[in-house]
């Protein structure tokens, strides 16, 4: 009797500490699956293999409980989940992935946080499986390889195709199946280094039988249902490899805006080869490309269609045949102009009775055609002993022309133009006008007064100047930073500088479009400060509530310069204090030491230099945190009336004691199908703890829509923060039940489903498909009419499950017939069948779980360790009062011969008739029993 009070004692100081800490939790995860898996394997305690076919749905849910309610975050090895290509949302939860393809396999992790303890995770690995159509490829030994296949040669056939898990590969001779040793001619065998994806077929001096049609059939053995493939191959004494030919000049050059037709053919091999267009480096063919068989057509060609083409052939004989062209596309790039004022008497400016020589300078394609021309106020020139035109070897560098003119005369100045064009047309010529003058003077350079010393602050737009004087005008060229800045008329423009920009700039002329002299230059210094004070926190929220003392803290992080650092604190627009900062102090402080009404409100303290300042901002307010709904409430819904249905619902206040107390509660709720809101206030007398639950049961909800449901606190200050969730009413599987029977047949199983709080879950299994490898000396060889077709449910109890783990599998909700008795309850009847065979059997368990404003679960029937290797019969007398479903649990006992199994389950209106002889008709028995538990697992215990 000590012992009974004692652990009375014990139990009841556990519920005790539990509602001392209130409700909040830290968050627990479970992943379970959904979708088209192929197979789920346990691996280790927190992870799963879950097997699913290329091209099906895959949809993980992340199940957790936790309060407050944990933000959930779904991973993968390689990155975020949302980082993975294909079709895939993630939407309260749960992951799922449309049309999964091979590469998003991988360890897929689920990460619960709500600031309690540590974040809770858990992975699940993806396995995707698939099986690629086989390609047979033929090649003779090295050495050998000659046009056709000649006798007394090898041949080798090798088969490859892409897969998971590891392909197996047979191969047929026509209707023959070749193993190895089955033929002398022929040996099987497959290369160590490809591991086993590649099975290769050698024929040894080929004989005339070899002849003939192979077939190679790759299978992973219906893994996931998918089905074998297989590929086939005539070798004949015609059988070679690929060769082809050209029908096109190489380079064949071309105008903008022709159609090119490249033209491939094959020459020999068979079976015929494939022929396919391709580009260097992977590059695709242009969109507006044709490929009709060997023939790839270019309608308007641009000058990016240029370049090298290549066609391959291939027929999966020896190696592929290639051959490459080169299509050119006429064009001419702008050219540019420099002027070289008297080469031999290094002198910079134009002078009468001196050499002058104008250069221009294009890019053509093809060089060969490039052709210059002259003009002279339009005029043409031709070469003579005053004005020599020459052109430079387009093949060295680019196409270039000079004209020199020599001794200067005044009659010489005017406009001289270069034309540039090819002889075969195609493209529009390049006209570049120089103009000799007495004004043609070479370019100055300088800068601006007072700009050739910049400062400026860290994240300042600054702009560098040079001005350029000269006829022609030159363009301006920048040394440094050019890459952080935009150019335009000698100005260099720099965003958002930093001080690493600081230094000195350089503007240089260029000798192209210009003279070409000697370049000029000049300098530019930057100096850039570190700007206004650094300072933190940038923007703070403090709530408070009336009559209290805090303290509010600016400290600074860096500042440049660092003297006459000043501080000045405001609420609002009201001044609260001024000071200067010490040379051994970085914070600032103020200090309020009761706070009323007029303290709420925006207060800032700004830190200033002679650079500007920086500001911390902190919000003062009494507004109440958001009240945390609670989510880990089983089933907050129950059903009053026939066409209307009640929620109890439940939250804790955050941060409760942080503000004045809270008065009450506005709720508002409306349907989702609407946009009218309801409103109430709930009263709250006294003060709310810290994690302490609140209620208040919802009700007169119309079934079957869905609500809106919004709750506010109130205090003394106002209406605080605002949290919504979102109610959904669930309709009874069986609105009047009479009689329900279910033998698993079905893979819907009934409707039942798996409990998503137990730690592992019922399996679906036929004798016929469960493997006994491992346990063969446990669970049943039969379902329970001694088919080994036929289905059931049972706990496998192998690794990873431990003692005392347990499964609970969950019938439809039925709703009672109350119509046909008078009493406030009625009878019905609950059977089953039950296999418990095993020296390691836990415990079957039956619970009546009823639906009202709270769900409770009451024992109906238990049974404890092995019962043999046959099938039996329980029935018990159930007496619902409300909706109601059946738990049925099965707990794992010491060891991995634990299997237990149920079938035929059955639900009758009224009293059993005939129960079997261990059957138990429970009812306050039920209570005496669970204690009986308890003591059994103490004394356990204790041994």
């Amino acid at each position: 009797m000590g012992l009974m009070f004692g652990l009375l004692w014990l139990f009841t100081g556990f519920l005790q500490g539990v509602h001392g800490q209130g409700v909040y939790a830290p968050p627990t995860v479970r992943i379970v699956h959904s979708g088209q898996a192929c197979n789920v394997e346990e691996e280790r305690y927190s992870e799963r293999v879950y097997t699913i076919r290329e091209g099906e749905t895959l949809e993980l849910q992340c199940l957790v409980t936790g309060h407050p309610r944990p933000q959930i975050r779904w991973t993968k090895t390689a990155g975020g989940a949302s980082d993975r290509p294909g079709d895939s949302t993630l939407h309260n939860g749960t992951l799922k992935i449309s049309n999964i393809s091979r590469h998003q396999g991988g360890r897929y992790y689920c990460k619960a946080e709500n600031g309690l303890g540590s974040p809770a995770i858990r992975s699940i690995r993806v396995d995707v499986y698939y099986l690629d159509d086989p390609v047979i490829t033929v090649h003779q030994s090295v050495g050998e390889s000659k046009e056709q296949f000649y006798f007394e040669r090898t041949v080798f056939l090798r088969c490859v195709a892409n897969s998971n898990p590891p392909v197996h590969y047979s191969w047929r001779r026509g209707r023959e199946a070749l193993t190895q040793g089955s033929d002398a001619g022929v040996e099987i065998y497959e290369p160590f280094f490809t591991q086993g994806e590649t099975k290769i077929l050698k024929l040894k001096n080929l004989r005339p039988q070899d002849y003939a049609g192979y077939t190679c059939i790759s299978s992973v053995r219906s893994v996931c249902g998918i089905a074998d493939k297989s590929a086939h191959f005539s070798l004949n004494n015609r059988t070679a490899p690929p060769s082809i030919k050209l029908l096109l000049d190489d380079p064949l050059v071309v105008n903008p805006g022709e159609t090119v037709s490249l033209v491939c053919v094959a020459s020999a091999g068979d079976p015929p080869p494939s022929l396919q267009w391709v580009r260097p480096g992977g590059e695709g063919l242009p969109k507006r490309s044709v490929v009709n068989g060997g023939t790839l057509t270019l309608p308007v060609v641009t000058v990016e269609d240029g370049g090298a083409y290549s066609c391959v052939a291939s027929n999966n004989v020896g190696n592929a045949a290639k051959k490459s062209a080169n299509i050119l596309v006429r064009g001419l790039r702008k050219g540019r102009f420099w002027i070289t004022p008297d080469p031999y008497h290094n002198d910079d400016n134009i002078q009468i009775g001196r050499e002058v020589k104008i250069s221009c300078q294009v890019r053509p394609r093809p060089p060969e055609e490039l052709q210059f021309g002259w003009l002279k106020n339009g005029r043409p020139i031709r070469s003579s002993e005053r004005m020599v035109i020459t052109h430079t070897d387009s093949e060295v560098t680019p196409g270039t022309t000079n004209l020199d003119i020599i001794d200067l005369k005044f009659t010489d100045f005017g406009t001289y133009t270069c034309v540039a064009s090819l002889r075969n047309g195609g493209t529009p010529e390049i006209s570049i006008d120089v103009n000799i003058s007495s004004t043609t003077v070479p370019p100055e350079l300088s800068v601006p007064r007072g700009r050739s010393h910049l400062i400026a602050q860290e994240g300042d737009t600054v702009d560098l100047q040079c001005l350029v004087s000269g006829k022609p005008k030159p363009i301006i060229l920048w040394s440094r930073a050019e890459e952080s800045g935009e150019r335009y008329d000698g100005v260099l423009r720099v965003s958002n500088v930093t001080r690493e920009m600081s230094g000195t700039y350089r503007c240089q002329t260029s000798q192209y479009n210009g003279f070409n002299v000697k370049p000029r230059e000049a300098l530019i210094h930057l100096v850039v400060q570190c700007g206004p004070p650094v300072v933190e926190p940038a923007f703070t929220e403090i709530r408070q509530a009336l009559g209290r003392a805090f303290s509010l803290s600016c400290r600074l992080l860096r500042a440049h310069p660092a003297r006459l650092l000043r501080y000045e604190w405001k609420l609002g627009s009201r001044l609260l204090t001024v000071g200067q900062f010490a040379d051994d102090r970085d914070d600032t402080s103020y200090l309020v030491k009761a706070l009323n009404r007029e303290g709420y409100g925006e207060y800032t303290c700004d830190i200033t230099n002679e650079a500007g300042a920086g500001r911390c901002t902190f919000l003062v307010t009494g507004k109440a945190y958001a009240p945390e709904f609670y989510y880990d409430t089983y089933s907050a819904l129950w059903q009053n009336k026939p066409r209307v249905y009640g929620f109890k619902l439940q939250w804790t206040q955050m941060e409760p004691n942080a503000v004045d107390r809270i008065l009450a509660y506005r709720l508002g709720i409306r349907q989702m199908s609407q946009s009218r809101w309801w409103e109430q206030e709930i009263a709250m007398e006294g003060s709310i703890q810290k994690g302490e639950l609140l209620t208040y049961n919802l009700t007169e909800l119309v079934k079957p829509e869905s609500y809106l449901v919004r709750l506010t606190p109130i205090t003394r200050y106002g209406e605080g923060d605002t949290t919504e969730r979102i109610i959904t009413y669930s309709a009874p599987v069986n609105p009047h039940l009479r009689e329900f029977q279910c033998g698993f047949e079905d893979e819907a199983v009934c409707l039942f489903s798996q409990d998503k709080t137990d730690d592992f879950e019922w399996t679906r299994h036929s004798a016929a498909t469960r493997d006994t490898k491992y346990t063969p000396n446990t669970g049943p060889s039969t379902d329970r009419t001694g088919s080994k077709q036929g289905f059931y449910m049972y706990i496998e109890t192998s690794r990873p499950r431990l003692e005392g783990d347990k499964a609970r599998l969950l019938s439809p909700i039925f709703n009672t017939n109350s119509k046909t008795s008078s009493s406030s309850s009625v009878t019905y009847c609950f059977s089953f069948y039950y296999h418990m065979y095993g020296k390691h059997i836990g415990s079957l368990n039956v619970f009546l779980r009823q639906k009202g404003p709270t769900v409770t679960d009451t024992s109906v029937w238990t049974l404890v360790g092995n019962q043999g290797d046959r099938w039996r019969q329980a029935k018990v007398n159930i007496h619902p009062a409300a909706a109601f479903q059946i738990v049925m649990e099965g707990v794992r006992g010491a060891g991995i011969e634990g299997d237990i199994a149920i079938d035929d389950v059955t639900i009758e209106e009224g009293e059993c008739k005939d129960p079997p002889p261990n059957s138990l008709d429970f009812g306050p028995v039920a209570v005496g029993i669970c204690i009986f538990y308890m003591l059994h697992i103490f004394l356990s215990l204790e041994v």
